[in-house]
């Protein structure tokens, strides 16, 4: 591995004695590790044999080499997500300092990891929304918070500046900021390679402009977590400084996880608390709806009497009752990419229920038709081929995979029509 004279310089300073044993562990393969959702039982998982459990996340694992993800069905299934553990720290500072309903917004979220663990760690009557300005990185977004499950999320695809029509809205905001990515140089080679000094004087300028931008979105009093995948002190340290002196925090914590030291690639996360005085939340007001459209597949989820339904530009959702007025604000005022629970579109008058409702938490398998397929058949499907099911229900029918929603089929009898989305089709034989 080919370093910058000027990155072995930082890293001597910051590691001083442990230098040697840091560029030693830089040599080392990268770890492979990931985080269970609690739609299984960990036991279920043979991806878990001869694991190591995270010590500070109860449901992350650290593997002794990395499996063939890609055609492990319980994976795009959302039986689990695939992070760094070290990033998995984040579940030790909301345990710490955070109880009760809030509002969170993730603001830089793709792919997803600390989105779907922040799913996992708020109660059920919270709202995420998780953020991620570019297009494509959004979509993956998407797909990960929709296979999480939960009916407590939003993702959009806004620049952090669009989010201060809300006002002061959020009790916590998580900013893991673009970096200089020095925490992933045993991951992607090409970081090594676009290293520089000037580069890192960047990002830390970025990083703040980005902070300040979302700085009016967060309560007096509100919790900032804020991460990066690097080690250097201009992009961690004297920006946490920077913000708790000029924007006004009390810096709670902030820990280094270095590869020599730690499970996991490299990674610098620090909690601040806003001591700076903030605006109200600004007044939430949606344009004037018609009654709740007309649904049957509300009809699905466990507590239908829970959730109102709204009207999207891509479908029908579910959302919370209590907070519908600010789930529809943020569907009609932000590039939304999901929403509550996607419930069905139309094609004609045919409603053709959506995929996100065969994987969400919120549906109640009970109520509808189901076929338990073997894992073949499984990966036929998640390839979007063409599947015989042991069904004599005709219409809509869920495929599971050890008893683990993965999406639709429309049994017609004679065939089924696969209703796997094809932009997320296994391609791999």
């Amino acid at each position: 591995m080919n370093l910058n004279p000027d990155f072995i310089s930082l890293i001597q300073q910051q590691t001083g004695a442990d230098a040697e044993k840091f560029f030693e562990a830089l040599q080392e393969p990268q770890s492979t590790s990931v985080r269970i959702n609690n739609k299984i039982e960990a036991a279920d998982l043979e991806i878990l044999n001869s694991s190591r459990p995270i010590p500070y996340c109860a449901t992350g694992y650290s593997l002794p080499s990395r499996p063939d993800f890609t055609l492990d069905p319980m994976l795009h299934g959302g039986a689990y997500y695939v992070q760094e553990a070290s990033s998995m720290y984040l579940e030790s500072i909301i345990s710490k300092y955070i109880t009760g309903s809030v509002r969170c917004l993730d603001l830089c979220a793709a792919p997803g990891g600390k989105s779907t663990h922040l799913a996992s760690l708020l109660s059920s009557d919270s709202l995420i929304i998780s953020n991620e300005i570019m297009p494509q990185r959004a979509n993956i977004l998407a797909e990960n918070m929709i296979k999480w499950g939960n009916r407590n999320t939003i993702v959009t695809n806004n620049k952090p500046s669009d989010f201060k029509k809300l006002g002061a809205i959020f009790d916590i905001v998580v900013a893991d900021v673009p970096c200089s990515g020095e925490g992933m140089f045993r991951k992607e080679p090409q970081a090594v390679e676009q290293w520089s000094l000037d580069n890192v004087m960047m990002c830390a300028e970025r990083q703040k402009d980005i902070t300040s931008d979302i700085w009016s979105t967060l309560k007096e009093g509100g919790l900032l977590v804020y991460s990066t995948c690097t080690f250097n002190h201009f992009e961690d340290e004297d920006n946490v400084e920077w913000v708790a002196s000029e924007l006004g925090a009390e810096i709670l914590e902030q820990r280094h996880f270095y590869f020599h030291e730690t499970i996991g690639e490299g990674f610098y996360i620090a909690a601040l608390r806003k001591t700076s005085a903030a605006g109200g939340a600004a007044k939430i007001k949606p344009s004037k709806q018609k009654k709740s459209p007309a649904t049957a597949t509300v009809k699905l989820l466990k507590e239908p009497s829970e959730y109102a339904v709204i009207e999207t530009s891509e479908c029908l959702c579910a959302v919370p009752q209590a907070d519908k007025e600010l789930y529809t604000y943020v569907a009609e005022n932000f590039r939304t990419l999901k929403c509550g629970v996607p419930l069905c579109s139309f094609k004609g008058k045919d409603e053709i229920p959506a995929h996100a409702l065969a994987v969400s938490k919120a549906l109640d398998v009970s109520k509808t038709a189901v076929c338990n397929v073997d894992k073949p058949t499984a990966l036929s499907y998640l390839r979007r081929e063409a599947i015989n099911i042991d069904s004599t229900e005709r219409g809509y029918v869920l495929i599971t995979y050890n008893n683990l929603p993965l999406g639709w089929v429309k049994n017609l009898g004679n065939r089924c029509n696969n209703l796997y989305p094809d932009y997320w089709r296994i391609r791999k034989q």
